[in-house]
């Protein structure tokens, strides 16, 4: 089944040091696709998708959120103007009480942070209470309890509320899946355990939301990978067949470009891949 109706959103925008996100890549290469600030840090966006599928409205990622305080914020240049995922959406003319389903790729607090709010006591609460949540068990599992790397990644604030018994409705996968008959659910573990990635098929072109694979689209060459990513070899085979699938036709959607929500992909050999017909947010 296609997508009836896509959009690319920008939920957040912060920054993170360039060398972190670029791994063994020198800053001179990569500073030509993303340029860094005088604390070494790239622009970053909080890339969410929203998606219509019959009666059903879909959001993919959910952005920082704004649980930040003030030097936390100051580190990752959080731009506090965009508030909460519910009153972003709001802003942009989309009401969150809409949203049937959320999807997050993984629970690192820049896809997550969105999922809750704070109530008048200074606790976390669902930030989308009526909608059903997806998420792999595996990466739920891996938050509660993650490796010295990713302590800080992991929040539980955003998170903890999941296994609350008789709360919002949680899906927790155990591996590929297909939902709603129209998004191929694809896990990963380069990144982190249990990440997924997103497939699926609006006005004719196939798309692939590669969440943390391709953060941005200056990750294309695919020794471009992280120092963020736990295993950075299997990061690189991931996202060897992610871009070999998308050059051989349709869309690539990053979580994080801070300029455009998808692009087509070209394949100019030897690893090296780069992208084209880079499109901004809104697609018909």
């Amino acid at each position: 089944m296609p997508i009836d109706q896509l959009q690319s959103l920008v939920l957040s925008r912060f920054g993170l040091d360039g060398g972190a996100m670029f791994g063994i890549v020198p800053k001179p290469i990569w500073e030509r696709s993303n340029p860094a600030d005088l604390r070494n840090r790239i622009r970053m966006s909080g890339r969410a998708l929203l998606l219509d599928i019959g009666d059903r409205r879909v959001l993919v990622e959910t952005g920082m959120g704004d649980k930040w305080g003030a030097k936390e914020a100051d580190i990752f240049a959080v731009d506090t103007s965009f508030g909460s995922a519910p009153a972003r959406l709001r802003a942009l003319g989309i009401d969150p009480d809409t949203i049937t389903d959320v999807i997050v790729t993984h629970l690192h607090f820049d896809h997550a942070g969105g999922l809750t709010v704070l109530d008048g006591n200074g606790a976390a609460r669902p930030a989308f209470p009526k909608a059903t949540h997806w998420v792999q068990g595996r990466n739920l599992a891996y938050a509660e309890a993650p490796g010295l790397r990713e302590v800080g990644s992991y929040r539980r604030e955003n998170f903890a509320w999941m296994r609350e018994p008789g709360g919002v409705r949680v899906e927790l996968l155990d591996g590929p899946q297909r939902l709603f008959d129209a998004i191929d659910l694809i896990p990963t573990n380069g990144h982190t355990r249990g990440m997924q990635l997103l497939r699926f098929n609006h006005a004719g072109d196939t798309f692939l939301h590669a969440a943390d694979i391709v953060p941005t689209y200056g990750h294309t060459p695919v020794a471009y990978v992280m120092g963020y990513d736990m295993e950075p070899m299997t990061s690189i085979e991931e996202k060897r067949t992610v871009l070999t699938e998308v050059a051989q036709g349709g869309f690539l959607s990053t979580g994080h470009d801070p300029d455009h929500g998808f692009a087509r992909i070209t394949d100019r050999g030897h690893d090296k891949f780069e992208s084209y017909d880079k499109v901004e947010g809104g697609v018909a």
